[in-house]
């Protein structure tokens, strides 16, 4: 039984290792890293192989010229379309169309795409002026309403209210909510700063505000019980 096992054996790893082989050497030479250099073709510049030139793409284990359409260059890749749209247009099919920049806008530093200039803000296919209310000012973002409230106000629709602290609070560097915080030992009942009331075995949270139960106690509804 041995003697007929170990020669099925033997053929079955030989002919793995056969099929493996051709795998491998099937994908270098589709790769362009075997055999002799073709036409429109180099020795790569690190490792073994050679690669297509720009302007050329590996075809069926040779390099072939890329059709490169107007207002587009080659690439030094070998794979893709080989080309690719120059700055200032887009890739539009097979086709590279030019990027129509609004007024009051900019080509972006990619070169395929615009932006609004400050002061502007997008809408839609335009670039519309920020409208900034009193007690204002521009905002850096390109995002939201373009504007922010300055120190001391809130933004309410489309103004900027000014901020009423109550006692025992303080202003927030913040345009959006009320506008401020109570003090450490308070916390906001309304529109008002109130003494919080700390049950036994509790002490001040991180904010200041609220109250966690001291160890080994834990909370329970608005107290801290052992369990």
């Amino acid at each position: 039984m041995r003697s007929f096992l170990r020669p099925r054996a033997v053929f079955i790893l030989s002919l793995f290792i056969f099929s493996l082989l051709t795998v491998v050497l099937g994908e270098r030479g589709a790769r362009g890293d075997s055999g002799p250099i073709p036409d429109n073709a180099r020795a790569k510049g690190y490792g073994t192989g050679w690669e297509c030139k720009r302007g050329y793409l590996l075809t069926d284990g040779a390099c072939a010229a890329v059709e490169v359409p107007t207002n587009a260059y080659a690439t030094t890749t070998s794979f893709g379309r080989g080309w690719t749209c120059a700055r200032g247009y887009r890739l539009d099919g097979d086709a590279c169309m030019a990027i129509k920049i609004p007024p009051n806008a900019y080509l972006t530093p990619t070169g395929d795409s615009w932006k609004c200039s400050r002061a502007y803000r997008k809408i839609r296919t335009g670039c519309v002026a920020v409208e900034v209310p009193t007690n204002g000012y521009l905002a850096d973002s390109a995002f939201g309403l373009g504007w922010k409230c300055e120190r001391g106000y809130r933004t309410v629709g489309k103004l900027c209210e000014a901020v009423k602290v109550p006692s025992n609070g303080y202003l927030m560097e913040a345009s959006h909510g009320p506008g401020w915080k109570c003090e450490r030992g308070y916390h906001a009942v309304g529109e008002t700063c109130a003494v919080l009331a700390l049950p036994k075995h509790t002490h001040l949270d991180y904010s200041g505000n609220n109250w966690n139960c001291d160890k080994p106690y834990r909370k329970q509804r608005d107290k801290c019980v052992l369990f």
